[in-house]
């Protein structure tokens, strides 16, 4: 069922506070578990629960997308994810608060998968790349907006009252989406009719398969970004404004080609193609960033970055959209997502672990993403996993 633009931005809505609710966390929650006495291991826990539990969130959220409809998950998770953030003033000792943060990890979760769902299965097909890159912008403008709020109000408040914020934006979300939501929800009879795939059906669907593996080098990229970023601006003699400074960059680069008419090459060109150009010029971003000896080559950086950045997402959202039939899609977004989750972890820790250079560890990332963008180029359209 295809729905108006009130609605449709309603979804948007939604979709920027669930990752609002992810980037506020990024800035504050290493600090906020230090001052309940945590360990440099439990810290690190901390930090990482919330991906444990979202991955699983997400896998849960599809499942009972495709069995329920997406109105009655989307609603739970809401809720849940409201109440789940008021539970972080009661965090007085690093074991309560790893607690809270499996628990909001994994309700979290069922927001994103189910909002998706209700996004594709109520766009039209020649438009599902433009309102994908829509979706992207919301989604961009979270990674702006988000931690730069919560940075600056937890110095002035405290981290529960920032989160308290972010609850309070879900809950009137979650009443809102009840009443205005209930007519778009998928009838439980056709999905139970329609909606069944085994597992194996998503990663052996090429379209799926890419969808899942571009969203976990994505994220994988991020990850180093955030990790050796920081770093590089160090050893290049700057202080920490210029790392933020330089995440705005990339940020509102994607955000404006997001918007702009841009937008529109995403229903003309063909996702395959959006998507290894995409993760190609992050992979050329990485490389620079390494080989960087100034602000200059940095800044020029974060702008190839931003495009690139701009060009994946709605790519990756149209190979899920066009491989997938709307009663199996909540499933697929599930994965996808979970894919997300995973990346973000993976490569901080990947490079962690193998204790390389900042310019190996920017090079390597680089070397991987421009191939993974050759293999995309091959990626042939696939029909629907049913």
């Amino acid at each position: 069922m295809k729905y108006g633009g009130t609605m449709k931005y309603f979804i948007y809505a939604i979709i920027f506070f669930s990752f609002f609710d992810l980037f506020t966390q990024l800035p504050v929650m290493s600090t906020f578990a230090d001052s309940l006495g945590s360990t440099a291991f439990l810290t690190g826990l901390a930090v990482g629960m919330y991906s444990l539990s979202n991955t699983i969130g997400n896998i849960i959220s599809g499942f009972l997308t495709d069995r329920k409809g997406p109105f009655v998950i989307l609603v739970v998770g809401l809720l849940t994810t409201g109440a789940a953030l008021l539970l972080y003033n009661f965090a007085d000792n690093i074991y309560i608060l790893l607690a809270i943060r499996f628990i909001h990890g994994l309700v979290a979760g069922f927001i994103v998968p189910a909002a998706f769902t209700y996004l594709a299965n109520g766009s039209a097909q020649d438009k599902r790349g433009k309102n994908s890159a829509l979706s992207g912008a919301f989604v961009g403008v979270a990674a702006i907006v988000g931690p730069a709020f919560s940075g600056i109000l937890a110095k002035k408040t405290s981290v529960p009252f920032v989160f308290s914020i972010t609850a309070v934006a879900m809950l009137i979300l979650g009443f809102i989406a009840y009443f205005t939501l209930r007519k778009w929800q998928l009838h439980k009879k056709v999905a139970q009719k329609k909606g069944y795939a085994p597992i194996r059906a998503f990663f052996t669907n090429s379209g799926t398969l890419a969808a899942f593996l571009g969203a976990f080098f994505l994220m994988f990229s991020q990850g180093v970004i955030a990790y050796l970023l920081p770093l590089q601006a160090q050893t290049l003699g700057y202080d920490s404004r210029l790392s933020g400074t330089l995440l705005s960059t990339f940020g509102i680069v994607a955000v404006l080609v997001f918007i702009l008419p841009t937008n529109r090459i995403f229903d003309r060109v063909a996702p395959s193609k959006t998507f290894a150009m995409g993760i190609g010029l992050m992979g050329i971003s990485q490389i620079m960033i390494g080989q960087a000896d100034g602000q200059g080559i940095l800044y020029t950086a974060m702008v190839v970055y931003g495009v690139g950045f701009a060009f994946l997402f709605p790519s990756l959202n149209s190979l899920l959209i066009d491989a997938t039939t709307p009663d199996v899609r909540g499933k697929a977004y599930g994965y996808f997502y979970a894919f997300f989750s995973i990346g973000v972890v993976a490569g901080s820790f990947v490079l962690g672990a193998l204790d390389l250079s900042l310019t190996g560890g920017f090079s390597l990332t680089g070397i991987i993403l421009l191939g993974v963008a050759i293999s995309a180029l091959f990626i042939k359209t696939q029909h629907q996993t049913t």
